[in-house]
């Protein structure tokens, strides 16, 4: 009675292997959905500092009370080292990527922003090979690949960062808003404002570098998730009474500044905290930064519907090198063997994993 049909076998790998990549394109879609949302924000007002803070917020109230519920058996001792972790990871996500990133999208559009987003796969690769979480061998044509793609990527972030070129009409019918657009641009600091999407973009991969070397020491994602929640508001928070003197950012109504505190919370802190933690311990920080086009795309086609964003041809030339780069990277990437499928366990060998895991595990065993 145990034994399992060769069709539902086959199904249940399928849907093994599949898991991940759903996972990170459905986080490519609540990602697009933020930059439009979190952009309207700006236009009425709200800081971005502020925003940054809020969000943690929302995120930290969500997934709390599923980690002291989950993982109250297999939650490891915090130890020092472990904390100091902690206090770094809250500081380049929550604090350095999203401020810089936010006041980057301000200089430049909400599609310029997301397509820039598509070097952190190059920068992530770097930094891996850097910490021997990546290896090549250049005698291998995927490893070859890898190298390729990551400067194909990166000389296509440069193209965009120093080529501005003319407007691209991507959506007409906007006349009447192309004089507004047009004064709007030449305010706009196209250097400045790339250069600090890349640096937020540096600090997003040493993140996620920073966050696989943690879940080896802490390997309870909800609750790493919640904790980098809280040094994210704690630190953001300190950050804005320095750069914002006035009491007054603090105050939201109900609007799309309430809207983008807690949708950015629950969707692309919370949810993309945990999401992004199962994945990167699975297949890699390289892996869970492959998927990036895709939100460029859907931003490109909101931004120029909802917010009647130009689109100029530097942008464009410059985000094809990406994605071309991009996919050669996870091309090579997809030739890698995958890492053990073995719950995780810590420095003393004791085994860490949520209980419907591990219920699952002993099943399996047990058929």
């Amino acid at each position: 009675m145990g034994d399992q049909s060769p069709s539902g076998s086959k199904l249940s790998v399928f849907l093994k292997k599949i898991k991940p990549y759903l996972a990170m394109v459905s986080l490519q879609f609540g990602y697009a959905g933020m930059y439009i949302i979190s952009m309207v924000s700006f236009k009425h007002g709200m800081s971005h500092f502020v925003l940054s803070v809020y969000r943690h917020v929302v995120a930290f109230c969500v997934i709390a009370p599923f980690a002291l519920v989950l993982e109250r058996k297999i939650r490891p001792r915090m130890t020092l080292p472990i904390f100091l972790r902690i206090v770094l990871l809250g500081f380049l996500e929550p604090v350095l990527d999203q401020n810089l990133y936010f006041l980057g999208m301000k200089y430049t559009s909400a599609t310029f922003a997301s397509a820039t987003v598509n070097v952190l796969p190059a920068i992530t690769f770097i930094l891996a090979l850097c910490f021997r979480l990546e290896t090549v061998n250049v005698k291998k044509l995927h490893s070859l690949a890898k190298v390729i793609g990551t400067v194909v990527t990166l000389s296509g972030a440069m193209i965009m960062t120093l080529y501005k070129g003319p407007i691209i009409d991507v959506v007409r019918g906007h006349s009447n808003s192309t004089q507004s657009s047009s004064t709007e641009s030449s305010d706009q600091h196209w250097i400045a404002g790339p250069l600090m999407l890349i640096a937020s973009c540096g600090g997003w991969a040493s993140f996620f570098i920073l966050q696989s070397f943690t879940l080896k020491k802490y390997p309870a994602q909800l609750s790493l998730t919640a904790w980098i929640c809280v040094m994210g508001v704690l630190e953001g928070g300190v950050v804005t009474l320095v750069m914002e003197r006035k009491m007054s950012v603090w105050v939201i109504g109900w609007d799309s500044r309430l809207l983008a505190s807690v949708y950015s919370g629950v969707i692309c802190s919370g949810l993309a905290y945990y999401v992004q933690g199962v994945v990167n311990r699975e297949r890699g920080p390289v892996f869970v930064t492959s998927f990036s086009p895709l939100c460029m795309i859907i931003t490109a086609i909101l931004g120029a519907i909802v917010l009647a964003e130009q689109v100029h041809l530097g942008s464009i030339l410059g985000a094809i090198l990406i994605v071309f780069g991009l996919y050669t990277v996870v091309w090579g990437k997809s030739k890698d063997p995958l890492a053990l499928d073995e719950p995780l366990k810590d420095e003393k060998g004791v085994n860490h994993e949520l209980p419907v895991t591990a219920a699952n595990n002993s099943i399996k065993g047990s058929t």
